[in-house]
């Protein structure tokens, strides 16, 4: 379960709210002005997201690399660095 609380009253009963969030696991999320503005949560959730961003973010890199990879199979790593090479050389003046 969640609880949203407008930042007014965060303000009045911080401790208390902060206490929910951390012993009660109770994610908080914060408005105003009726908007939704940020969330407090536990710190052991947000490291678990972060770790969960980090991992989505090396797979993709992964998926990446292999498509790359496929669809240069068929070069030799010296046609590669000669590509490379004459991309150097032929710099527009």
């Amino acid at each position: 379960m969640q609880r949203i609380i407008g930042v007014t009253e965060l303000q009045r009963h911080f401790r208390a709210v902060l206490d929910e969030v951390v012993s009660g696991r109770v994610p908080c999320i914060l408005t105003r002005g009726s908007r939704p503005e940020a969330v407090l949560i536990p710190y052991e959730d947000f490291v678990r997201f972060q770790e969960l961003r980090e991992n989505e973010t090396l797979a993709r890199f992964d998926r990446l690399r292999a498509r790359l990879a496929a669809q240069n199979a068929r070069y030799s790593e010296d046609e590669v660095a000669a590509d490379v090479e004459a991309a150097r050389t032929e710099r527009p003046a």
